[in-house]
């Protein structure tokens, strides 16, 4: 994997960031719910984790750091609206381990870094292709909760940034329903939704991929 091209392919999708500000007004989908949703946002669930750069592979630290680095060199940027609760959005968030693996495959290194080492790697890309990738992970004006997203199978989601990622329901050898998420990138493993419903009964919902979502197509 080029990093050089990895930087300069993502970062071209940063300019549809404008979209965003269109797209985040749109109003939630039904929720099937007859009690308001609470404005709980997404950033402060990430933030109330303390903890920092650990050994747990299924937090977001990496994640937590990353949006922080955005908002801090790109105040206005549109990954702000995390930390609006009053925006309906559904959320895809990678988790350590998920960014520990891009990166290893960035730096084609043989070990697994620690976060602290793949947050390096991951911010080394450049601020604008950061929150290019961001934005890919959110779905702005749509509360998708664990029930709508196993009906969602063949649904196509446009992101915050303005491209599509679609949804793929399929059944573990056991039976049980799983999501995978299909996006630009036709070479690498699809990322699966391994922890539903964080932040439930708010407008802002989350799901935990074990993969970082890719806007563009890596040979």
């Amino acid at each position: 994997m080029n990093i050089a091209r990895l930087a300069t392919r993502i970062a071209a999708g940063a300019t549809a960031t404008v979209l965003a500000s269109a797209a985040l007004g749109a109003p939630a989908q039904a929720h099937g719910k007859t009690k308001p949703l609470g404005t709980k946002s997404l950033a402060a669930v990430l933030t109330a984790d303390k903890s920092g750069f650990d050994r747990n592979s299924k937090d977001f630290d990496v994640l937590t750091a990353a949006v922080l680095a955005v908002l801090d060199a790109k105040p206005a940027s549109p990954v702000k609206v995390l930390t609006d609760g009053t925006v309906a959005l559904t959320a895809f968030l990678p988790t350590d381990g998920a960014f520990r693996q891009l990166a290893q495959e960035v730096s084609k290194s043989r070990k697994l870094p620690t976060e602290k080492a793949a947050f390096t790697t991951v911010a080394g890309l450049g601020i604008d292709t950061v929150e290019a990738v961001l934005l890919y992970h959110v779905v702005p004006g749509a509360t998708v909760d664990r029930k709508a997203a196993l009906k969602a199978d063949g649904a196509k989601l446009t992101t915050a940034a303005g491209s599509t990622i679609t949804v793929d329901v399929y059944r573990a050898w056991w039976r049980t329903k799983k999501v995978a998420l299909i996006d630009a990138d036709r070479n690498d493993r699809n990322p699966r939704v391994v922890a539903f419903d964080i932040n439930k009964g708010n407008k802002q919902i989350a799901h935990a991929i074990d993969r970082v979502l890719r806007p563009v197509d890596l040979p």
